[in-house]
């Protein structure tokens, strides 16, 4: 018997915890269940960038959290948009040559610059969510 004690005190010393002789049955459930270390989310910027490339040809859900300027196709009569927000309004504005359009939107309106429609989705101070379509 002396033999199983010193094997299972050299156990506990090896493994950091105590012999099973000096150990009470709630110190060795908390060791059982001893909480997981669980990972921090991921901060913003590493969040998926939104697809712009996609909105070229007028039709694109996007999905916002700063503002945004991209490309769009010159048979709308305008070749980029710009697209900011707030927790009231998103502003959409077309530029081309010449040529300036802007809509001023709130949740879950609707309306169209040069013939790109916009859907406000959902709307709020750190993220907005639009869907795009061409209307013409």
């Amino acid at each position: 018997m002396a033999r199983t004690t010193v094997a299972l005190l050299l156990l506990a010393a090896l493994t950091g915890g105590t012999s099973p002789a000096q150990s009470s049955p709630a110190s060795a459930e908390t060791r059982a269940v001893a909480p997981a270390t669980v990972p921090a989310a991921a901060p913003a910027a590493n969040a998926a960038k939104p697809n712009l490339r996609a909105c070229y040809d007028g039709r694109c859900k996007l999905t916002l959290s700063k503002t945004a300027r991209f490309k769009v196709s010159p048979r709308f009569g305008v070749t980029r948009l710009s697209i900011s927000f707030n927790r009231a309004s998103v502003r959409v504005r077309a530029t081309g040559p010449g040529v300036t359009s802007q809509a001023v939107l709130g949740l879950r309106s609707t309306g169209s610059v040069n013939g790109i429609g916009i859907r406000v989705v959902s709307l709020s101070r750190a993220k907005a969510v639009l869907r795009l379509a061409p209307t013409r």
